[in-house]
């Protein structure tokens, strides 16, 4: 790879180390700018790494992938080289012989444990991509600057490795894979291997599944269509509704963009889920409440937590679970995971289908007229902005936010 070269090195916890590896990266590659992507450390990581001539992304802990991202956006266009923190060994061989991705595979295995997350990451490559990996964990990586638009933003957690092999492959680019003298800090099959591994497993399962960016430019895992999984038929068929929307949206926004450009996701959004309601309840106010506040929820969600916080505000009164709102709420707040339209749309439906059980005749058509203004408000400007403008909202929006 000729173009100018930007390393990037994720990192956590990391003091003894990291000193050490940024001062070998830079006598190995003295033109490149070297960016450390400090994931909420609680030690001296930073300040060792910036006393070893770094570049420092001081970052609340949020992932590995998230933190990669952060990095990428910082850094100036060209390649890249991606290293872990606690690395030992020559990365030259990486920038060489082409390649758009070209992946480091340890010549020596060194602790580990009994290679299911392994196992698992190489099974779903190949059936996503057709590559077969034979180092999909591995850290270490080289990205043209083809790779970098490819597969950038990562996903998140430790799940970034893998789909960026799924995506430098589904992008036609070529991936090849280095055979190296490297050596890492070994993971041992102990109680805190095994709690690594196993985030590991749960990162990669999520990195295959739908994703979404979010506003500040994460790809996080969209996980609301949970929401669907335990709340009866109606709020599962709306959750998968909204998974369509997730997987085959448009730019669309709005029901008026919608409309005009006909057949779009958002379309069938806009019939499926008072249909759904409309079943569910056999009365047109359940139709109007279960798709106008399944359409609140997901107007909310433009920021992590809003969406949750306003659900969580009206079950209560309204007697609507809360279970799964409150597991997802700290990983939505730590932007760590996206409810996606599946989630908001489904919290909405959960709402309206509770709405008609609460009220009377009379309450349910106030409360269709609310959301319908609601609705009709956003069509017309930016609720999230003006959340923001007003005191005490933005005080409760932000409350938990990183």
């Amino acid at each position: 790879m000729d173009e100018p070269l930007t390393i990037l090195v994720p990192t956590r916890d990391e003091e003894d180390v990291i000193g050490t590896t940024v001062e070998t990266l830079r006598r190995m590659f003295p033109d490149a700018e070297v960016i450390v992507a400090d994931d909420g450390s609680r030690d001296g990581t930073a300040e060792t790494a910036e006393a070893a001539g770094a570049i420092v992304l001081r970052l609340p802990r949020r992932g590995k992938g998230q933190a990669l991202s952060a990095a990428e956006r910082a850094a100036p266009p060209g390649a890249l080289l991606l290293c872990d923190a606690d690395l030992s060994g020559e990365l030259a061989p990486l920038l060489e012989g082409g390649g758009d991705l070209n992946v480091a595979a340890f010549a020596k295995r060194e602790g580990g444990g009994f290679g299911l997350a392994k196992r698992v990451a190489r099974a779903l490559i190949e059936v996503l991509a057709g590559f077969e990996a034979g180092e999909p964990l591995s850290g270490q990586r080289a990205l043209s600057p083809a790779a970098r638009r490819a597969c950038f933003p990562v996903a998140a957690g430790f799940g970034c490795e893998v789909r960026m092999t799924i995506d430098a492959a589904r992008s036609h680019l070529s991936v090849r894979e280095v055979e190296l003298p490297l050596r890492h800090r070994p993971t041992g099959r102990n109680l805190r291997g095994f709690v690594h591994r196993g985030k590991q497993l749960r990162d990669t399962l999520y990195a295959c599944g739908p994703l979404g960016v979010n506003f500040r430019g994460l790809r996080l895992p969209l996980v609301g269509w949970k929401v669907g999984l335990t709340n009866g038929p109606a709020v599962a068929a709306v959750a998968a509704l909204g998974v369509t929307d997730d997987l085959w949206s448009g730019p669309e926004r709005g029901f008026r963009a919608h409309l005009v450009s006909g057949r779009t996701t958002g379309i069938l959004k806009l019939v499926g889920i008072p249909a759904v309601g409309l079943v569910a309840t056999r009365k047109l106010s359940g139709a109007l409440l279960v798709g106008l506040a399944a359409n609140a929820l997901n107007q909310l969600d433009t920021r992590p937590g809003r969406a949750l916080k306003a659900y969580l505000a009206a079950a209560v009164p309204l007697e609507a679970p809360v279970r799964v709102a409150v597991l997802l709420l700290p990983y939505d707040l730590r932007e760590m995971a996206m409810l996606g339209d599946a989630g908001s749309n489904a919290l909405g439906a959960l709402l309206g289908l509770n709405s008609v059980k609460r009220f009377t005749g009379r309450g349910q058509w106030v409360a269709i007229g609310a959301l319908a203004g609601l609705t009709i408000i956003g069509e017309r400007t930016s609720i999230g902005a003006w959340i923001e403008r007003t005191p005490g909202l933005a005080w409760i929006d932000r409350l938990g936010r990183a």
